[in-house]
């Protein structure tokens, strides 16, 4: 399959998996392979670094420390902002107070600034794992000198905004592959057990052809948008990495950040990639808000067959809340996501209107944290010496939510070649950046940053 085009996955049957998740998954008493134990010199325990120690960094390598297939020991930080490695440190360091060994991070291995992420890798050996959580601009960037230290790689989603980023995350998720580096994207529900079986259930024919398939993510204002200019004491490259949420350089939006989940999840039991989007959007009443989001969307995806994807995502108060992901087919339907990631509580129907009385499987309750599977299944692969690499299928999720967004932006139809292609870089400077700038974007004299203007711009999604 060529990785930059969307057409259908060869992912093959996970049957006999499958049948093994009710099963206890713990992997005690593991002997660290040949080239892994090599690499260490006998030590056994596998090192983890983290850069971007905001609350998803924080929570990543909590849950990475949970793991029990292996023994991890946190051993680096590294921030741009000294006040959340602190607050992430003494976080993770409470979580594991019963077991100081977990958390091993001296002050000289909690680095600050712009090339802490060099820092804090050159603590770890070849081989031991670092968790990437900044804003995604800085994404290849740091995959990149981890490739250089031969470093297994955990990064959260979304791992790209535009095209000329995604094209260097194909290039180095090959380089990857070459030096049998393991790489995993925070997409964590492709690690729950019941989405596992679902989809095996859904390629084997339970619910017919798939038709079409709905999502939504609607809820009041959510991450680090700001409704007041930037402080006259702050610098406008501190300001935007603290608020990436409000720009698209950062953290493609509201749009990338939250609803890649269920653009992936619904495309994973479709097989397949959209190949088009259609969207509309906008800002109706941002107040005094300064970002760039719109605070709703509603995009019709386009698979190759011709199936669609309706997906909704709003941020507004006072509105109808709903999160859930839902597939119909010719013979019947499916729930993929019940109300928000986890516990999932899929189920299939015998029919469309998915009632309970329509119920004919649901996977067992309760389940297993997706969040922590999706790190166990990480270390199974670092310590068997397995094929792993989740970039190619993270760089995709992203495009397709980016090309969704696009289309909102522009007003216009954008495909997933076009998305891919398209000249516009948001953050071309992002290897260079420092804290005094220049920033992706500037303000205007009342502080508010360029927003995109469907119709008006229809070439590009904001002008600088």
């Amino acid at each position: 399959m060529n990785e930059n085009q969307p057409n259908k996955s060869a992912e093959t049957s996970r049957r006999g998996f499958i049948q093994a998740a009710g099963a206890a998954s713990v992997l005690s008493g593991v002997t660290i392979p040949h080239v892994f134990a090599q690499e260490t010199k006998g030590i056994d325990t596998i090192q983890v670094a983290l850069v971007g120690c905001g609350g998803r960094g924080t929570g990543a390598a909590a849950d990475a420390l949970h793991v029990s297939n292996a023994p991890l020991k946190l051993a680096a930080m590294a921030d741009v902002f000294e006040h959340r490695l602190q607050g992430s440190h003494r976080a993770i360091t409470a979580e594991f107070k019963g077991d100081a060994k977990k958390v091993d991070v001296p002050k000289d291995h909690q680095f600050i600034g712009f090339n802490s992420y060099k820092s804090a890798m050159d603590v770890l050996r070849k081989g031991d794992i670092v968790i990437f959580a900044t804003p995604l601009a800085f994404r290849w960037v740091h995959y990149q000198y981890a490739i250089e230290r031969g470093l297994n790689v955990f990064m959260e989603k979304p791992v790209i905004a535009d095209g000329a980023s995604a094209k260097k995350m194909f290039a180095l998720a090959k380089k990857a592959d070459e030096k049998g580096i393991k790489s995993a994207v925070g997409l964590m529900v492709r690690h729950c057990r019941g989405r596992q079986e679902l989809h095996y259930r859904i390629q084997n024919g339970e619910i017919g052809d798939i038709i079409n398939m709905r999502a939504y993510r609607m809820h009041g204002p959510v991450g680090s948008c700001f409704s007041k200019p930037k402080p006259a004491d702050k610098s406008e490259v501190m300001f935007q990495i603290e608020r990436f949420h409000s720009f698209i350089w950062a953290s493609g939006g509201l749009f990338n950040d939250f609803y890649i989940h269920q653009i992936d999840e619904t495309s994973w039991m479709k097989n397949a990639w959209p190949v088009k989007a259609q969207t509309l959007g906008g800002r109706h009443y941002r107040g005094d808000f300064i970002d760039q989001n719109f605070d709703s969307y509603a995009v019709e995806y386009t698979y190759p067959d011709g199936t669609k994807l309706f997906f909704d995502g709003r941020t507004m108060l006072g509105c109808k809340n709903q999160m859930s992901s839902v597939v119909h087919g010719s013979k019947g339907s499916a729930i993929v996501s019940t109300s928000g990631h986890t516990p999932g509580r899929v189920r299939i129907f015998s029919g469309q209107r998915q009632h309970r009385k329509e119920i004919v499987w649901a996977y067992p309750q309760p389940e297993k944290n997706p969040y922590r599977l999706e790190w166990q299944d990480l270390v199974d692969a670092i310590i068997n010496d397995k094929p792993y690499n989740e970039v190619p299928r993270g760089v995709k999720a992203s495009l397709v939510g980016s090309m969704g967004r696009m289309s909102a932006h522009t007003g216009q139809d954008i495909t997933y070649e076009q998305m891919l292609n398209c000249p516009h870089e948001f953050a071309p400077g992002v290897a260079t950046m420092t804290a005094d700038g220049p920033a992706p974007v500037t303000s205007d004299k009342d502080g508010k940053y360029p927003i995109p203007m469907p119709g008006i711009n229809r070439e590009v999604e904001y002008k600088v």
